[in-house]
């Protein structure tokens, strides 16, 4: 991505800044992310709720934040619609912070888990309408790579919650873990209170509500030039009402809010979108990314480094390569395009996967010693790697920018909900898989990595480079999709859904 000169010389546009501001609350659900793992292995954690857990007990601990997020994510998007996108995404990051507080002050192993609870319905209220407010501030030039900021905010925490556990686990106290929690939760309130304040309400939100003065007063706000508006407003499709009546969005009518219900992301003309965004992020999570993020300390251990402190910062090392390779993802993620990215790198993460489930399978771990465990522990951060410069970035921005703006902030919540589903499902079950067989979780996942390039190839739309109105007129025309043989190269094959 270029930098023109004038940014350069007065500093980024002020559509930059709403969109850092934005992306800085994925920190906190990354920092959740790193820190759930090490602290369940902590002793002194072990200590105050019992040393004796078993994998199932270790794996609803974990996992116990996911549904209620899957839940509140089903419905975030329709609170957004109603809000706006601010007001919900401030709302989630404070409830967020209440429950980090309770899992700090947790005197029990129930309370624990009620504040995990509580984490999670506000994670599910915030995490996918940051995607959707980026896509919406962002002219098409850096929609790509601006609305993968969350994603690198989220590498972000992992390392910080990694290395977080890492200093604190030398404390003799309960605070050894309850530490995190606590920068965790202080940390939710301040950004809670900030995007209250500071975050502009999106234009083409306040557009279909019929507020068009306000929605040019904040174009001007956000610096977003004229040409790139005039693109947004008139590009946009058509509202459709609960009853199917099509109206105009021209900015010189003024019109009631629109009434959306939940199941019109079901409708005839977006269903097809929706299946397609909720595949994609639930089949993200059965990749097996979160199952390595969750239980890296465990992994590590498995392949060979028996000392804790050990596995802890083999764990944050294996954050920190996350978070700098989710860079060049970052800055690249127009030039390699969403569908290439996901096809190639479900090839990828597979191929990987089964490697590692091959060196189980075929007893070529043995002990703390030999090759076969330093090639387990390198896969890990090849599979780390591969994910975090392809599907971490690319299937969040996809599934967002292909809804229409009617249904983009439910469907993009509810493919969220989905990715939580299947998140939960990896975190309940990798431990109890790994307790049960050292390689039939890698083939599982591997498995669904090459399932998912394959539905990749036939179905997905590129839309790397063009405006939300083009990507929608090109769903409207039923070229959803390419032939297997010409997902790779030659020409498009349309096929009507």
């Amino acid at each position: 991505m270029r930098i023109p000169l004038q940014v350069l010389v007065r500093g980024p546009p002020r559509y930059i800044w709403a969109c850092v501001l934005c992306s800085l609350n994925g920190l906190l659900f990354g920092m959740d992310t790193g820190i759930i793992g090490p602290v369940t292995d902590m002793t002194d954690f072990k200590a105050s709720f019992g040393g004796s857990q078993n994998a199932t007990i270790h794996g609803l601990i974990v996992s116990s934040i996911l549904i209620p997020a899957a839940l509140a994510s089903f419905f975030a998007g329709h609170l957004a619609d109603r809000l706006g996108r601010p007001k919900g995404i401030s709302i989630g990051v404070l409830v967020f912070g209440i429950g980090a507080a309770v899992e700090a002050g947790a005197v029990s192993l129930g309370m624990f888990i009620a504040g995990r609870v509580i984490e999670g319905l506000g994670e599910g209220l915030f995490l996918g309408n940051l995607v959707v407010l980026i896509c919406e501030i962002s002219p098409t030039s850096t929609r790509g790579p601006l609305t993968t900021g969350p994603q690198l905010m989220i590498t972000l925490g992992l390392v910080v919650g990694f290395f977080t556990c890492y200093g604190t686990s030398a404390l003799v106290s309960s605070f050894s873990w309850r530490t995190p929690f606590i920068v965790l939760s202080g940390l939710s309130v301040t950004f809670s209170a900030a995007s209250y304040l500071y975050l502009p309400e999106s234009p083409r939100w306040l557009n279909l509500h019929g507020r068009h003065k306000e929605a040019a007063v904040t174009w001007d706000r956000l610096e977003v030039s004229h040409a790139e508006r005039e693109k947004a407003e008139l590009q946009s499709e058509p509202l459709q009402t609960a009853e199917g009546i099509t109206t105009s969005a021209a900015p010189d009518v003024k019109q009631e809010s629109p009434v959306h219900k939940i199941l019109d992301i079901f409708a005839k003309d977006v269903r097809t979108r929706t299946v397609l965004a909720v595949f994609l992020m639930g089949m993200q999570q059965l990749s097996g990314i979160d199952g390595v993020l969750y239980y890296a300390p465990l992994l590590f251990q498995q392949a060979g480094l028996a000392s804790s402190q050990a596995s802890f910062f083999a764990s944050g090392v294996s954050a920190l390569v996350i978070f700098t390779v989710t860079i060049p993802g970052l800055i690249y993620a127009d030039g390699w395009g969403r569908r290439a990215s996901i096809i190639y790198g479900g090839v990828g993460l597979g191929t990987v996967m089964f490697l590692i489930g091959g060196l189980y399978a075929g007893g070529a771990i043995h002990g703390t010693y030999g090759a076969g465990r330093w090639i387990v522990i390198v896969c890990i951060y090849i599979f780390a790697i591969i994910f975090s410069l392809t599907w971490a970035v690319a299937v969040k921005v996809y599934t967002a920018e292909i809804q229409p703006q009617h249904t983009r902030a439910s469907a993009t919540t509810l493919a969220h909900s989905s990715n939580w589903i299947f998140n939960f499902l990896v975190a309940l079950t990798t431990p109890i898989l790994l307790a049960k067989s050292s390689f039939g979780a890698y083939f599982l996942f591997g498995g669904c990595c090459f399932l998912t390039s394959f539905v990749g190839a036939i179905f997905m739309h590129e839309t790397k480079g063009k405006s939300l109105g083009e990507i929608e007129e090109a769903f409207k025309q039923g070229t959803v999709g390419k032939s297997v043989l010409g997902a790779f190269r030659g020409p498009r094959a349309k096929l009507t859904v």
